[in-house]
């Protein structure tokens, strides 16, 4: 018996090409090589390494065009081109078509993504009649909407290891699919959702199985890049985060011995840089010290890349163990601060304080760290002041700014506060759709915010010699540079005197008449200074943003 599992293209403005190893998919093929060791289990990358291609904007974002209207080149573009990222769905239902396999599971991971899902089970059953298994983060939100398209067959809900043995079991033996957990099936026609079960245990699953994927793919620096997660779930109940619909109240954790198992197989293998993908990478001090400690211990000094790019809950660091992660190989922090209104975060049901936000960002410049610390726009109980004060303070911090646009994930807690999501909302929970508005804020609102943070990390990554300096003369000094930077003062220097944005094109500036410059000067006011990553203040004149 062969079984094919792939991890399906995307249709975006943009992708984030270094983040896309199929962990998943290798810990089923891992699973299955234990338990049913006859069964033949491939794994297929049809999204990173196929390139991309120009495709049209679809008509339900036709609206984005007023925003993302020029191919700008200048370094606080947004987006333009709308891109098919992966293998076309043609070239997809063919190579499957060719590997003859007996069952064919697809990842559905994320919810507006998933109408790119179904064209591949689309795809491959013009060509091939086999059964089409689906699992992933969307198809625990949205099941039964899932199961409901005529070209999916199975679908399985939550963690799937053990379903998935379970279901090649009795799928394979001919035995009844109901005692099947987390399984979905039809019954003439019907959906039927077998109840929920636990998985194999965290600690005792076997690591995931890469030996199908071409490691040159997944790259960071140029060094083959691996996932690693310490732990599955999560432990707080964030009302904006749908992950318990996959994991359940059940936070698990990998004992450090295993961590340090898989990290040594995966060395040995050629990996120098290991991705934490699980944000919770700290939430236990004492495995988190024991990892770190024996890293220092074992591996060459500067011979590992260390990285969490999904970010790290800092509610647990401190000094000691931001000190043995950079001995270990971290060189940057991803953080997020969401808001700095506590009565925002308490809404969100967010347990990380301002204060301690404050105290880890202080520790981490002292000691080196490149950060990025994430706001999050448009949240729904926000005022346009609470983003603007939340940007301002994080001008004032030696901090990149990360900022992503507010969206709906189907199951999420504060989804039920709105109206039920139908099928156009769930294509439109992505970041780039601007797609929630609010009577505090508006789309243009957000787009402004949104390219004020690019201006703010444009002056933040400024070459400058003076501990502190005027804008204008960090303007001045970036003149001198190179053509982005020389660039970015010109436009900028227009902002200042014109109040207005312009986009560099090909035909010359072209104006974004989208951007609201009075917002843009309230974030500048507030902030009144910006810090630079190596701690180069730039201080902003009260006279500059008369407005």
């Amino acid at each position: 018996m062969k079984i094919l599992l792939f991890q399906p293209p995307i249709q975006d403005f943009y992708d984030t090409d270094i983040r896309l190893q199929p962990l998943g998919l290798c810990m089923l093929k891992a699973a299955a090589g234990r338990f049913l060791p006859h069964i033949q289990v491939l794994v297929r990358d049809y999204h990173q390494g196929h390139g991309r291609k120009t495709i049209p904007l679809p008509s339900e974002l036709s609206y984005l065009r007023e925003y993302f209207r020029y191919p700008d080149t200048s370094p606080f573009s947004t987006f333009y081109h709308y891109y098919h990222f992966g293998s076309s769905f043609e070239e997809i239902g063919k190579e499957v078509a060719h590997e003859q396999p007996d069952l064919v599971g697809i990842s559905s991971l994320f919810s507006p993504y998933h109408r790119e899902v179904i064209a591949c089970a689309r795809a491959i059953k013009k060509r091939l009649d086999v059964p089409i298994l689906m699992g992933g983060s969307h198809v625990s939100a949205a099941p039964l909407s899932v199961l409901n398209d005529p070209s999916v067959d199975f679908i399985i809900r939550g963690e799937g290891e053990r379903p998935f043995v379970e279901f090649l079991k009795a799928w394979k033996g001919g035995l009844p699919l109901e005692g099947v957990p987390n399984l979905g099936f039809k019954r003439s026609g019907e959906p039927i959702l077998n109840p929920m079960a636990e998985n194999f245990s965290f600690d005792e699953l076997p690591l995931a199985d890469f030996s199908d994927l071409n490691p040159q793919r997944y790259l960071f620096e140029k060094k083959p890049l691996c996932f690693i997660n310490t732990s599955r779930g999560c432990p707080h109940k964030c009302t904006f985060c749908s992950v318990h619909l996959t994991f359940g109240d059940k936070f698990g954790r990998r004992s450090p011995g295993n961590v340090l198992s898989e990290i040594r197989q995966r060395y040995a293998e050629g990996y120098r840089v290991f991705d934490f993908e699980d944000d919770n990478l700290s939430f236990s001090r004492a495995n988190f010290k024991a990892i770190l400690r024996a890293l220092i211990a074992e591996f060459p000094a500067n011979d590992l890349d260390l990285v969490a790019m999904n970010g790290i809950s800092y509610l647990s660091l401190d000094r000691e163990l931001l000190e043995l992660m950079k001995k270990a190989g971290f060189r940057s922090l991803n953080i997020s601060l969401v808001s700095e209104n506590a009565d925002v975060l308490a809404r969100l049901k967010r347990p990380h304080t301002l204060s301690k936000y404050l105290e880890v960002v202080n520790q981490a410049h002292t000691l080196g760290f490149d950060i990025v610390s994430y706001q999050i726009l448009g949240i729904p109980y926000e005022t346009l002041d609470d983003m603007v004060n939340t940007m301002a303070l994080m001008a004032t911090l030696p901090v990149l700014i990360g900022a992503s646009i507010f969206y709906l994930t189907p199951g999420c807690p504060i989804a039920a506060e709105f109206p039920e999501m139908t099928e156009l909302d769930i294509f439109k929970a992505r970041s780039t759709a601007m797609a929630i508005e609010t009577d505090q804020f508006r789309r243009d609102d957000l787009y402004t915010l949104f390219i004020t943070a690019r201006i703010i990390n444009f002056l933040k990554g400024l070459r400058l010699k003076e501990e502190k300096v005027s804008l204008q003369d960090a303007l001045s000094e970036a003149e001198k540079g190179g053509h982005r930077e020389k660039l970015g003062a010109q436009i900028l220097q227009k902002l200042l005197d014109e109040k207005r944005l312009y986009a560099a094109t090909k035909a010359g500036l072209e104006l974004n008449p989208r951007f609201n410059a009075n917002l843009f000067f309230r974030v500048m006011e507030k902030s009144r200074s910006i810090k630079a990553k190596g701690g180069v203040e730039i201080v902003l004149s009260s006279l500059v943003f008369l407005h």
